[in-house]
């Protein structure tokens, strides 16, 4: 396996898979828990999903007939299923944000590592993009973009100054430019920041653009709804505010029983190897016996 995800060994254990059982990956990404999960299959299924186009090619070279790839968001969860006419599921997994390869494909515009459009999708072909925000939200929605997704402190000034260039026909175009803008605006001479200053921006425009925590939302009550006997939901989030829909939803529905007290975070060694395993945490929650 090349590319092995965060938290992987954890993820595959509290799924407590059954070689009979039915499952979903919610996010196939590399598809690296999507072959963790069949190689401990017998008799059992996979579906998995992802909304991503590149992960689709990626799936078509997992042929096993046990093994079923639908491009379709999480929220989507139960028209896909039934459509595939899969009742109720054993255990699902989702792995939240972005992919280390959608990072590494400038062309989409995730990171600002490279001159990109603002683009910012996980289905290029769905939606509106970051620029269309940008360029179309008030003053008042780009400031509560930033704020409440990113905890951006600084969110009414880099929104004022939004609406002020694209006014006068100055609004940057590609993700260097527009990181170039907010560093211009968030900088304070002389002090060495941790965190590049766009990085909450670009993070707060891109659960925007794709309404991830809305789809969060839907996707862990769709999931609670298959689940049958003491089948499990697991969950990896990078973002706080997505660990606090999981916990919650864990906590609040309930279908559910939460069986981690605490996330489950990454040991040094993987944190060494994969720096983007300091921010991940895993929770997981299962059926409640009826």
């Amino acid at each position: 396996m090349s590319h092995v995800p965060v938290l992987y060994a954890p993820a595959l254990e509290y799924l407590a898979i059954r070689p009979g059982g039915t499952y979903v990956d919610a996010t196939f990404g590399a598809g690296g828990h999507t072959r963790g999960i069949l190689e401990r299959l017998t008799d059992g299924r996979l579906v998995a999903l992802d909304a991503d186009p590149s992960a689709a090619e990626r799936a078509r070279a997992i042929t096993l007939p046990s093994f079923a790839f639908v491009q379709a968001n999480f929220r989507d969860l139960d028209r896909v299923l039934d459509e595939l006419g899969v009742g109720q599921i054993d255990g699902i997994l989702f792995d939240l944000g972005v992919s280390s390869m959608q990072f590494d494909e400038a062309e989409r515009g995730f990171s600002f590592r490279e001159a990109a459009p603002l683009d910012m999708r996980m289905n290029p072909d769905s939606g509106p993009s970051a620029y269309d925000i940008l360029m179309t939200a008030s003053e008042r929605e780009l400031a509560d973009i930033f704020f409440h997704y990113g905890q951006e402190r600084a969110a009414r000034k880099i929104a004022r100054v939004i609406v002020r260039r694209r006014a006068s026909g100055t609004m940057p175009t590609t993700t260097i430019d527009f990181a170039g803008m907010v560093s211009g605006l968030l900088q304070r001479p002389g002090r060495r920041e941790r965190l590049h200053p766009a990085t909450r921006v670009f993070a707060s425009l891109r659960i925007a653009v794709n309404d991830e925590l809305g789809a969060l939302k839907e996707g862990l009550s769709s999931a609670a709804g298959r689940l049958r006997g003491a089948g499990r939901i697991v969950a990896i989030s990078f973002h706080s505010l997505e660990d606090r829909i999981v916990k919650h939803a864990f906590r609040e529905d309930e279908r559910l029983e939460a069986i981690t007290r605490k996330p489950v975070v990454a040991g040094e060694a993987e944190t060494e190897q994969n720096p983007r395993a300091r921010s991940a945490k895993l929770r997981a929650a299962q059926r409640k016996a009826s």
